[in-house]
């Protein structure tokens, strides 16, 4: 499960942004180790079927991350490192900053109805995926700027080299800065929230994620004499089938998100590249961005219903890994959030 999952299952020793540190810190070292598996990821979702047709081989994760390594060198693997990075550690802190204060708020309200010195209700079920969402997609407000210039990093310029009008041009600045003014002149400052509406609907995974797990961990522990505790490789298994099972629910929209985000689907008409190059070094003015229902519904009529599940095996494939090191890492970095925690107290305390 992954840390959002399960926002209310906290370290007793840690304090709550303690956690949130440890949490941040072990997403950003299972992201970083599976990075590669991202980049040819998201390649594999902007492509269009134009693109796939012209290709002699196979779209899989292994052809492309040879052939990205073959034409860009290792760095191609890591392209828009550092935006995803930053990312990933800022939503996990914005989720959890607004998750607590909502659930502090939540709390508080139903504990006034109640009579002086009576105990908080827990949660039910419903109210913490419900709260999850909201804090998801209050997040997604103020980090998806940051996902947008990660999701173009990663599917690069390749498609401007072959572009008579960049041929002349020295190599263009691929920084953070320099994608993220290129963004807005292309779509003004609202195109560093492009994909925020299936962004909202995405806040749907987590939900679906953690509903069917604990489902399946009660199941499990009703059917076996273990002492209400499950192991740590059927924990993984749940959590891994659960994820997975979310993941196909909502692929669609994942799907529909990074093409928005790499605004790939400009293209699609006149496609001439193998590979979608991301054309973010060019600032003539573009048509307006399709919404996620009609790029599905374009999708639909173009591919079937497999187009909607393109690349979903490399999403999958990543997920797990990821999910792999962030349970086997988890525990280190609470140690390591805590030994922060103490380290930062002392230094402010001599201060």
């Amino acid at each position: 499960m992954s840390t959002q999952s399960q926002p209310a299952k906290q370290t007793q020793q840690l304090t709550p942004f303690a956690s949130a540190l440890a949490g941040a810190l072990g997403a950003c070292f299972s992201n970083a180790v599976v990075y590669p598996l991202d980049v040819a990821k998201t390649r594999i979702q902007v492509t269009s079927s134009a693109a796939r047709g012209k290709r002699k081989d196979d779209l899989s994760m292994l052809s492309l991350l040879l052939e990205i390594f073959k034409q860009e060198g290792i760095n191609g693997w890591y392209r828009g490192f550092a935006a995803t990075m930053l990312n990933t550690f800022s939503m996990q802190y914005a989720y959890f900053f607004f998750y607590s204060f909502m659930r502090s708020s939540y709390i508080k309200r139903t504990t006034l109805k109640l009579p002086p010195g009576s105990k908080p209700p827990a949660l039910s079920t419903a109210a913490e995926l419900s709260l999850g969402a909201a804090a998801g997609a209050l997040s997604q407000i103020f980090t998806i700027p940051v996902s947008v210039i990660a999701t173009r990093q990663q599917v690069g310029r390749s498609a401007r080299a072959s572009s008579q009008s960049f041929r002349d041009e020295a190599p263009m600045d691929e920084s953070l800065l320099a994608v993220a003014r290129e963004i807005i002149r292309e779509d003004g400052v609202t195109g560093l929230w492009l994909g925020i509406k299936p962004g909202m609907v995405l806040t749907v995974n987590p939900a679906i994620t953690y509903g069917v797990y604990e489902r399946l961990k009660s199941l499990m522990l009703l059917a076996s004499s273990a002492n209400g505790k499950l192991t740590p490789g059927t924990s993984f298994l749940l959590g891994a089938f659960s994820k997975t099972l979310a993941t196909i629910v909502t692929y669609p929209y994942i799907m529909a998100k990074v093409r928005i985000q790499a605004r790939s689907t400009d293209k699609d008409a006149s496609e001439s590249e193998g590979l979608p190059g991301g054309q973010i070094g060019n600032t003539k003015p573009k048509a307006k961005q399709a919404g996620a229902v009609s790029l599905l519904l374009r999708v639909l009529r173009k591919e079937g219903f497999v187009g909607w599940y393109q690349g979903m095996s490399a999403q999958i494939i990543k997920a797990v890994i990821s999910q792999a090191l962030l349970f086997v890492s988890k525990e280190q970095f609470e140690h390591w959030a805590l030994a922060l925690m103490v380290l930062f107290a002392k230094f402010t305390s001599r201060s």
